[in-house]
């Protein structure tokens, strides 16, 4: 017994004649018939009786109709989750964030729900070394990361490029305009040490390639205490933009470092090569990839 003997045996119930549920399916009537004598010959038990010129159903075939009523409204249902699904209107999106990444993920995910009501989530916030760990083990399935990084098992979505800025405490005015590397070596630093982040590495290569040997005082794996004791006049730190964004509650002094002194920060979304994404993860990567296009350049807002 199949899917398509139950609907034609709820049309016959309904009907309760089977030429009338025959012109209604259009179809032939003895065809009809013959599978509802399957039907009853798989089962082993009468589905109707007759009662003049209709038919009315037998007890046993009260429970069927009950139970052929569930099981068309649940295939009807699952066809049209299936459809959701593979439209991406349904599902799941699971996706990793770096610890600190895009300044405005949090109306990136506000923008996709309202428009993917329906969509469940799943995500891991972390330094991106885990996250590639967790791409593999496919606990997400798509992953912002900083680099750089070793992505050779990945596809690479490059997002942006943002810039980094050295941060003062308000108390000292040790710069005027843009800061280069050179003028901030003459200062104590404290910077960011999250393994992984690519932060750490980024900002040594810029002093190696400048061949400053930089001052550094302390690291932290705890960013918001960095602020707070920059903000102190515990040290300088260099940090990039979208940190400042995070931590933008600190009284500090500010001062973007040119991009001639070879320091950037980029961020990418990563996802397992060969590895077909879900139409949600594709709508959420569509939808980011907008988001960060239409970011605007943030200098204004580091004016203090």
């Amino acid at each position: 017994m199949d899917i398509r003997q139950l609907r034609y045996f709820i049309v016959i119930a309904e009907e309760k004649q089977v030429s009338a549920a025959a012109k209604k399916l259009f179809m032939s009537q003895p065809p009809l018939s013959q599978q509802l004598k399957n039907m009853e010959q798989s089962l082993g038990e009468k589905l109707f009786e007759r009662s003049g010129k209709f038919l009315e159903l037998t007890e046993a075939g009260k429970t069927l109709y009950k139970y052929a009523i569930e099981i068309t409204q649940m295939m009807e249902e699952a066809k049209s989750e299936v459809a959701d699904v593979g439209a991406g209107m349904d599902g799941r999106l699971s996706v990793g964030i770096n610890t600190f990444s895009l300044s405005n993920i949090n109306e990136v995910f506000h923008d996709f729900r309202s428009r993917f009501p329906k969509i469940k989530y799943r995500i891991q916030q972390n330094e991106s070394s885990l996250l590639c760990y967790l791409l593999k083990e496919r606990e997400i399935e798509l992953a912002i990361v900083r680099l750089p990084l070793e992505i050779n098992d990945f596809t690479l979505q490059h997002l942006y490029s943002e810039p980094f800025y050295v941060v003062t405490s308000k108390e000292k005015k040790l710069f005027k305009g843009n800061a280069t590397l050179k003028e901030i070596g003459k200062y104590p630093l404290v910077l960011p040490s999250i393994e992984g982040l690519g932060v750490y590495y980024s900002i040594h290569e810029a002093f190696s390639k400048a061949k400053i040997q930089p001052d550094v005082i302390a690291e932290f794996s705890d960013l918001k205490l960095m602020m707070e004791l920059v903000s102190t006049d515990f040290g300088i730190s260099i940090v990039p933009e979208s940190l400042l964004h995070l931590y933008s509650e600190y009284p500090v002094n500010v001062h973007k470092i040119p991009e001639s002194e070879s320091l950037t920060g980029d961020v990418g979304l990563i996802w397992l090569k060969d590895h077909r994404l879900s139409k949600a993860a594709q709508n959420f990567a569509d939808m980011l990839t907008a988001a960060v296009r239409e970011k605007p350049g943030n200098e204004e807002l580091y004016k203090r």
